[in-house]
Order: C-alpha cells, then sequence, then structure tokens
C-alpha cells in the first residue's frame, strides 16, 4: 500500500494523535532545557522576593487586568531599548507567578517604569490618566485610593509562594500583616510599580 497523507488526513483520529505527538515532542524540546539553565532559574543579583505591600500591589495589578494592555518585556531590540532600557532578563522574574512577560502593548511597557515618574504622578494617573497623557485611553481606577487593604489576607499568599520555592522567611511572614495597615490598594499598587525593572537599571 503506498503511503499518503490524503490516507492521514481523511483519518481524524489518527491526525489528532499525530498532531498532539509531533507538538509534545517539539515542546518538550524546547522548553526543558530552560529549565537547567542558570540564566533562567536563577535570580539576578540583588533580586529580594517582593515585600508584603508590593506583593498586594501585584495581587491588584492582575486583578485589575492591567496585563491586558501593558507587558513587561523589552525584547533586545535597539527601538525597544532605546525607548525602555535595558532589555528584559529572565532572572528578574523567577519570584512571579504568574509572570507578565508577553507583548501586548496597548500602553507602553512597565518592565524599567520603577522610579521613572514619582508617587503622586502614579497616583494621579491612576485617578484620571488623561490629566496627565490626554491622549491615554487607559480607565480610571479611583476606587483603588478609598480600599483599603485587608492585612491578614496577605500570610496565606505568602505562605504558598514559599512553598513554591520562593525564600520568604517564617518571620517575615509574621510580619507581613503590620506593613499593610492602614494602607490602601493604590498604595500597594504604585509600591509595586516602583520596584518594577530597578535592579538592571541601577546597574546599567
Amino acid at each position: 500500500m503506498k503511503f499518503s497523507h490524503e490516507w492521514i488526513e481523511k483519518n481524524p483520529w489518527l491526525l489528532i494523535a499525530l498532531v498532539t505527538l509531533v507538538v509534545s515532542v517539539g515542546g518538550a524540546v524546547e522548553i526543558v532545557p530552560l529549565f537547567f539553565q542558570k540564566s533562567t532559574t536563577e535570580p539576578v543579583a540583588g533580586l529580594k522576593p517582593y515585600s508584603a505591600l508590593r506583593l498586594a500591589g501585584r495581587d491588584v495589578y492582575t486583578r485589575e487586568g492591567c496585563y491586558n494592555c501593558h507587558s513587561q518585556m523589552i525584547r533586545p531590540f535597539r527601538a525597544e531599548t532605546e525607548r525602555y532600557g535595558h532589555y528584559s532578563v529572565a532572572g528578574e522574574f523567577v519570584y512571579d507567578r504568574p509572570f507578565q512577560w508577553g507583548s501586548k502593548r496597548t500602553g507602553p511597557d512597565l518592565a524599567r517604569v520603577g522610579g521613572r515618574y514619582s508617587d503622586e504622578w502614579h497616583r494621579t494617573h491612576l485617578d484620571r490618566p488623561r490629566d496627565l497623557v490626554p491622549e491615554s485611553n487607559m480607565p480610571g481606577y479611583p476606587w483603588l485610593a478609598k480600599t483599603r487593604l485587608t492585612p491578614n489576607d496577605i500570610m496565606p499568599r505568602m505562605r504558598a509562594l514559599q512553598r513554591l520555592g520562593v525564600p520568604y522567611t517564617d518571620e517575615e511572614i509574621k510580619a507581613a500583616p503590620a506593613e499593610l495597615e492602614g494602607k490602601t490598594e493604590q498604595d500597594a499598587l504604585v509600591a509595586y510599580l516602583q520596584g518594577l525593572g530597578t535592579l538592571i537599571k541601577a546597574r546599567r
């Protein structure tokens, strides 16, 4: 019997099985080696886990869907590094779960936004974006300044990350609620943004 692609294409279950096999093998060949490369699994010098306030801010960032419009991945191309700064390095994100890499940019990339603007700028921008960037289509988030954080909610989050390998100490976890006392979701989000990309920027 002469082999023919037509015979495979007319048999949907065989086609599904073969496609699954090819995708699985190809994916494994590309992905598995990355788990053994130090450049992708070891933190960059000076990287520490998020503080309780920044971790809470990161949770606000993901909850509000900021990643739908803002990536945190500067690619190693001149046009990107001149605009945003040093290209992103995997070691900056080893404690991120989930990481915020991607290419969706309705708004600018935020990988190096830390320290670029003042806290007050960020607060105004979150409340009324077009006061600072008239052409912006970003919605305002004024309720963040009025919504208090719930301090004890951060402890289970940090314990879960600790089990996943993030080096939080038990003392840091116990002290975390005190750091969030009296803080708003806006305080937390601004703290998160102000820390983004500062290590590589400082070493340039």
